[in-house]
């Protein structure tokens, strides 16, 4: 199954091959944001379970925070959501 078609009408394919659902979400209240959580939410935005605007609101960040997650998995893959990697990806995009 591709990773950016819907999986089924109430979720969509997280990067790691996972089926995302509003209910598989991280908590709200989540406030260490590993790779995997961070590829949820971008997964469910990307496919529309949410706006991000609503991720913002829901998960108290900021909309140039999650920009930045997206331009980095779409940059990256899963990868590019490392928090280790991001001085690294940064200057790459930089040269």
């Amino acid at each position: 199954m591709s990773e950016v078609a819907f999986a089924d009408a109430a979720g969509s394919v997280a990067s790691h091959g996972g089926t995302v659902t509003l209910d598989s979400l991280p908590k709200s209240n989540a406030t260490r944001w590993v790779t995997s959580r961070k590829s949820q939410l971008i997964a469910a935005i990307r496919d529309g379970l949410l706006t991000i605007e609503e991720a913002a609101i829901l998960y108290r960040l900021t909309l140039d925070e999650l920009t930045e997650w997206q331009a980095a998995f779409e940059r990256h893959g899963p990868k590019g959501l490392k928090a280790t990697l991001v001085q690294q990806f940064r200057h790459v995009r930089r040269a």
